[in-house]
């Protein structure tokens, strides 16, 4: 049993006098379907709605000043990005698993309660990888400085926080799985 703590693990091969870097993404299986979800919509529907976009476009005429053109091709050049990221990830993606956590411990897909020392005031937290952060909905990467801060910690734990606004402490009140 490895223990996991990142959202990302790191391994590099040398190909062709290069170092590549390939990360491992460590996934929930609510981001893994989020991911999935977002491939498939962008392969199936994006795709095909730029294309008509760049076909009328082309039937205006001159390309040389042509807005509608010029909007679609960037957009497209985006969505391929993208489409590229995230078969990126998910080629180089682990699931997490039971195996995978530590009993009393913070790791990848925790669920942190904690208290600021400072407000008094509660906040909840899910610990997840860099792709499936959502601030909006309380979920932080673990390579966040407070994600950073809480993995491997346990309820009681105090840990400061440096973060841009200064430094926060909190307390680790609650934890789940």
């Amino acid at each position: 049993m490895v223990p996991i703590y990142y959202g990302i693990l790191e391994s590099k091969t040398n190909q062709g006098g290069y170092t590549v870097t390939q990360k491992e993404m460590i996934l929930t299986p609510e981001g893994l379907t989020r991911l999935e979800t977002e491939l498939s919509n962008l392969r199936t529907h994006k795709r095909k709605e730029v294309a008509e976009r760049i076909k009328t476009a082309i039937s205006f005429g001159d390309l040389s000043e042509n807005a509608e053109y010029d909007e679609a091709k960037k957009e497209q050049a985006f969505i391929e990005g993208r489409i590229a990221t995230i078969e990126h990830m998910l080629k180089n993606a682990r699931l997490i698993d039971e195996q995978d956590y530590i009993p009393d411990k913070i790791g990848m897909g925790s669920k942190v309660t904690l208290l600021d020392v400072e407000f008094n005031e509660e906040i909840t937290y899910t610990i997840v990888s860099s792709a499936e952060a959502n601030p909006g909905e309380n979920k932080i990467s673990d390579e966040s400085p407070v994600g950073r801060s809480l993995l491997g910690g346990a309820v009681g734990d105090t840990v400061d926080v440096t973060v841009p606004a200064g430094m926060i402490q909190y307390k680790v009140i609650r934890l789940e799985r």
